[in-house]
């Protein structure tokens, strides 16, 4: 795997996120009742499908990111210090201190570090995903079928443009929050991998 950032692995949104995770964790709480808060809190926009496998799927998570090391705050009986926030009408957000999203991500950088399997390459700017438009077609955003190859990636310590082919792309480049004049985003949440 190549993971590549545009700064560094740890200049994030995710790092400045405070809040917490919300998850089923101790009764009373169910699942029904974090889809009906879920769903009344989506007003209607909701993906039911997809509000339930988040919902299902949030302890297994959770589980795998204690593994990893995650150091969630816990009361002086060693259970969860679990918060109660708007929308949600049972006590399910999982946190550490104030700064839930950097304590996750150290986590997970360590994990990436410590894989023998992953590549980091930091200060790689993806410029252009490669679709069937490399190979002479013509592509819109209407043409069905749409196949991606990889990425032309520049190196911003060389300048130099490289090709990376891969048969999984996977873009996770934050929001656009840069984009306006006043924003409380970090300067990297550029949206260029909204724009590609």
């Amino acid at each position: 795997v190549a993971l590549l950032c545009k700064t560094t692995l740890s200049e994030s949104n995710t790092s400045f996120a405070q809040g917490g995770i919300a998850s089923v964790t101790y009764d009373p709480d169910t699942f029904e009742k974090h889809i009906e808060d879920t769903l009344i809190a989506g007003d209607g926009h909701c993906n039911l499908a997809a509000v339930e496998q988040v919902i299902k799927e949030a302890p297994s998570q959770i589980e795998e990111l204690l593994k990893w090391g995650i150091d969630f705050d816990k009361n002086e009986q060693g259970l969860f210090d679990l918060h109660r926030e708007g929308g949600h009408s049972e006590h399910r957000i999982l946190h550490h201190k104030d700064n839930t999203g950097y304590e996750i991500q150290e986590s997970l950088i360590r994990q990436v570090k410590a894989h023998p399997e992953i590549e980091v390459y930091e200060h790689y700017f993806a410029i252009e995903i490669l679709t069937q438009h490399h190979l002479g077609q013509i592509v819109t955003h209407h043409t069905p079928g749409i196949e991606c190859y990889g990425a032309y990636v520049l190196n911003q310590q060389s300048n130099n443009i490289h090709t990376f082919l891969s048969k999984v792309t996977l873009l996770a480049t934050g929001g656009i929050g840069s984009v306006y004049s006043t924003t409380t985003n970090p300067e990297i949440a550029t949206g260029d991998g909204i724009a590609m």
